[in-house]
């Protein structure tokens, strides 16, 4: 026998909710079969057979609340020869037979077999279902020839989308006002909250209670614990966009034909963002105790919301990249966020984190700390003003910018200051250039 317990999910990550069983008692497990999906405060993540057998027993219910270790199912090893049929039998059915008595087969059976769907787990089935690709035509690197999720990922990433004017490339891509409260973790993305349940009627009127998912309720504890443990602040300012969308008006076509990317806003932004914190190295530190550590790596978080809530994917060492590595590499987060397959290495740690409501239309915001970060940059929609121009008015198309930060470490002089530094690499982008 060989007992199933909840694994160690990840850094901090102390226990789970049992999300769905992909298997049941009676069931044939092969190496590397999924057997259960777990839900965290960070993510979802599937738990596969470590060993072939029988599933003799499931020791906890879909929707109960388990810890690192506590048992979820055991699985008789003895019954690795067993057909699924043969494991069943042992639930009281009399009509399991012996495989060697059954009939063989005809031309027509033959031929069903042979057009039956090759073996995926069932994540690989429901994206490749959501990206209609087809299975048959996708190698298995799992046991046995199973297609696994990692594969379906691999086969559709050429069909990749491409980044546009903002973060995202589609619209599950929100950078919300309230800005970024924690980086979440593991291959799947939970839904907000569990499927309603029934409606409950009061007189005319209806109403639906849910229970939060485990990472809904980590974000909105995370969210109250930085405005009690920071002296959050924020500082505005705003940036003239028209040098940055005239050069990329000129530059669109021949950046994406050579890079394979659109050029979007993102990369200007990372980019001056990492100059203002060479200027002002405050703004890229954390608090530990009674000391400060100050970051001499700039690994820059990139603010996206998905369908459970907001995650932050980190650009590592942003500061040795190119405008199109760090395009390449937001559209490569937006798309896994997406489809669900943010990884740990994806979202651990961050020095400083940029969000975007102006995708979805906010005009101004004031965005909320990513603990341990003390500050964070949040970006708006562009919209044509009236502004004076060497004494004249004109139009120009003009963002607002919101810089909040923990005034703990960071002096206002110095955020104010941060946040005009960045408007001027905006405002000229060629001394990005200078600045290397």
């Amino acid at each position: 026998m060989s007992n199933i317990v909840v694994p160690v999910l990840g850094e901090s990550i102390v226990e789970a909710r049992i999300a769905k069983w992909l298997k049941k008692p009676g069931d044939h497990v092969e190496v590397g079969d999924p057997l259960v999906e777990l839900e965290t405060e960070k993510t979802n993540l599937e738990l596969s057979a470590e060993k072939r057998g029988v599933i003799t027993s499931i020791a906890r219910k879909e929707g109960e609340d388990v810890k690192i270790g506590e048992l979820l199912a055991v699985v008789d090893e003895n019954g690795a020869g067993a057909s699924p049929a043969a494991g069943q039998s042992g639930n009281g059915s009399k009509a399991a037979a012996a495989p060697a008595a059954a009939p063989p087969p005809t031309d027509q059976a033959a031929a069903a077999a042979a057009a039956e769907s090759p073996k995926a787990t069932p994540t690989a089935r429901r994206m490749a279902e959501d990206h209609e690709v087809d299975l048959g035509g996708v190698p298995g690197t799992g046991s046995a020839g199973r297609v696994t999720k990692q594969d379906v990922q691999n086969a559709i990433a050429p069909h990749a989308p491409t980044s546009g004017s903002g973060f995202a490339p589609t619209r599950d891509t929100l950078a919300p006002s309230s800005g970024s409260a924690i980086a979440p973790t593991g291959s799947k993305i939970p839904p907000t909250t569990a499927r309603p349940l029934a409606p409950t009627r009061i007189g005319d009127r209806t109403e639906a209670r849910v229970r939060m998912t485990k990472r809904r309720q980590t974000i909105a504890r995370r969210l109250v614990e930085a405005q009690q443990t920071a002296a959050m602040l924020t500082t505005f300012n705003e940036a003239d966009m028209t040098q940055i969308m005239a050069l990329r008006e000129r530059r669109k076509e021949s950046f994406k034909k050579e890079f394979g990317v659109g050029l979007g806003i993102a990369s200007f932004f990372v980019k001056a963002s990492i100059a203002a914190l060479r200027a002002f190295p405050a703004l890229n530190a954390e608090i530990q105790g009674e000391e400060i550590v100050y970051k001499h790596y700039f690994d820059i978080g990139m603010a996206v919301g998905a369908e459970g809530g907001l995650v932050v994917p980190v650009i590592r060492d942003a500061d040795r990249m190119t405008f199109p590595q760090i395009e390449l590499a937001i559209r490569e987060f937006a798309k896994k966020a997406h489809d669900g397959t943010l990884t740990l290495d994806d979202l651990r740690g961050g020095t400083f984190t940029i969000t975007n409501g102006g995708v979805f239309g906010s005009l101004l915001s004031t965005p909320i700390l990513n603990p341990p970060q003390v500050a964070i940059l949040g970006l708006h929609k562009i919209q044509d003003r009236v502004v004076p121009v060497n004494g004249q008015p004109a139009i120009r198309p003009m963002m607002y910018l919101a810089l909040s930060y923990d005034h703990r470490i960071v002096d206002g002089r110095e955020a104010v200051q941060f946040l005009v530094k960045a408007k001027e690499y905006i405002e000229d982008p060629a001394n990005l250039l200078l600045e290397g």
